[in-house]
């Protein structure tokens, strides 16, 4: 008999050590050091001493059929998936705790099983009688939803392999599920690994579609051992603010489709509903008229977003200026900020400066430089920018405007919901497909546009208008702004 090895296993990252020790080397945590049994990580069949048998060996050449999907009735969640749920594909869906993940997937699992598949939901953490009350509010409970309240994986594997295989199984949610082949408690670092890995040779086994529920950490990362990510084929991060209504279904990883693709929900009292054009309900309470406000033309994915980006720059009193943004990178305003002032002459010492992306979307793309340095100018400036005018493009660390990928498709989303004007760097012009109709001002530095947004504010009472268009106004420069 195999005798157990103790070791302390890190509950955030999953590393091991001999013994216990306050901080994890590997993740930099405290406190998450747990004592875990190593030794029953590994089942009793794999661990005995049998011989191996042969398989056969393939080509890379050969047609391979495309894998069926089963679409899920909602458009927004099959655009994430790529198109729908893949035969036999395991899913891992991460998000903060009442954000609406177990409404979103009741009402998947809902649509599916009226359209005539099998479809079993597993809840680990509610009862039947909870998931029934969920159902009946979102007036879901005549859906043919077969419904379980267990934790043990092999009493789950065992019930799902007797009759018709279902075509979609959600675990809700997988730091709750345990497996007899540990001796680990539930949720630990061991566990999850064994159990998911167990839920996953299910899946390839029979074909059926497995959606793992996944916790998240204070930091918005899934909770347990890192390798969960890469033994699943898609990891899909639910996103949004308590205080919003909107809701952000992204793509972080997928075996089957693109990736950094979006999905928009509006949260209602009967559930989730599907956002077709998510441009058009960010920009639904745009401030207009107020400097400090730019519209960008983003890509999310494949989808053209236009979303508002709010800035105020006020003076402080403090010795070192405060630097809040919600919905975009930090490191990106504080690079922004450094070209502006290396560049430009904009002096920001001496001011707060707060950036915002309305309606709770998160920007990741450097698109988004051109119309934050926009706004930012606008509000210290006190300059109104155009209302039927989007900006887009990079700025690299010498002051000159790059362009991006898709211009295109932003302009097209641009003039479809009325703007009239955009402004993208002038290395951009050649690719705008001639068919949009704005009228483009191309721009090569952020000298330029610096200039210009600053002539617009001293027609409303500066008398320090720059000479010349590509000029840097001079109180910028004396540090007046």
């Amino acid at each position: 008999m195999a005798k157990n090895t103790l070791s302390f296993v890190c509950q955030n990252c999953g590393a091991a050590y001999n013994r216990w020790q306050g901080k994890c080397e590997a993740c930099g945590e405290w406190n998450t050091l747990a004592e875990e049994d190593t030794a029953g990580g590994v089942p009793v069949s794999i661990r005995s001493k049998r011989k191996g048998r042969t398989f056969a060996l393939e080509s890379l050449a050969g047609k391979s059929p495309d894998a069926p999907r089963l679409s899920s009735g909602m458009t927004e969640l099959d655009r994430v998936t790529g198109g729908g749920f893949v035969r036999g594909s395991v899913l891992l869906v991460g998000g903060d705790p009442g954000i609406g993940k177990s409404t979103l997937l009741t009402q998947a699992t809902s649509m599916l099983a009226r359209a005539g598949h099998r479809i079993v939901y597993i809840s680990g953490e509610e009862a039947v009688a909870q998931v029934r009350l969920r159902a009946e509010r979102l007036g879901l409970s005549d859906a043919p939803v077969q419904l379980a309240a267990e934790t043990s994986v092999e009493d789950i594997v065992s019930t799902l392999s007797e009759g018709a295989v279902p075509r979609l199984i959600v675990i809700d949610s997988i730091q709750t599920m345990w497996t007899d082949t540990v001796e680990s408690a539930p949720g630990t670092v061991t566990q999850v690994r064994a159990s998911a890995q167990a839920l996953i040779r299910f899946a390839k086994k029979t074909g059926a579609a497995i959606i793992l529920v996944g916790h998240v950490t204070k930091d918005g990362q899934i909770a347990g051992p890192r390798v969960v990510e890469h033994m699943v084929d898609a990891v899909l991060s639910f996103e949004g603010e308590g205080s919003q209504q909107f809701r952000i279904l992204r793509a972080v990883k997928n075996r089957f489709g693109p990736t950094d693709e979006i999905g928009v929900f509006e949260m209602t009292g009967l559930g989730l509903r599907e956002v077709t054009n998510p441009s058009e309900l960010f920009l639904s309470e745009r401030d207009l008229g107020t400097p400090g406000t730019a519209v960008f033309a983003g890509i999310e994915g494949t989808r053209p977003v236009l979303v508002e980006l709010q800035a105020l720059v006020a003076p402080t009193s403090l010795g070192t200026p405060r630097r809040a943004v919600v919905g975009w990178d930090p490191s990106r305003l504080s690079m922004v900020l450094a070209v502006l002032e290396a560049h430009c002459g904009v002096k920001l010492s001496g001011h707060d400066v707060y950036l915002n992306v309305a309606g709770g979307l998160r920007i990741n793309e450097p698109a988004a430089d051109l119309a934050a340095a926009a706004a930012l100018v606008s509000s210290l400036v006190n300059a109104q920018l155009p209302t039927d005018a989007v900006y887009f493009g990079e700025i690299s660390l010498s002051g000159v405007v790059r362009p991006v990928a898709q211009t295109p498709a932003r302009l097209k989303e641009a003039a479809k919901l009325g703007f009239q004007r955009a402004v993208l760097p002038e290395s951009a012009r050649g690719e705008t497909g001639g068919d949009a109709g704005l009228s483009l001002n191309a721009v090569n530095s952020l000298t330029t546009l610096v200039a210009e947004i600053a002539a617009r504010g001293s027609r409303r009472g500066e008398s320090n208008a720059p000479a010349e268009k590509n000029a840097t106004p001079a109180r910028f420069r004396r540090g007046e702004g």
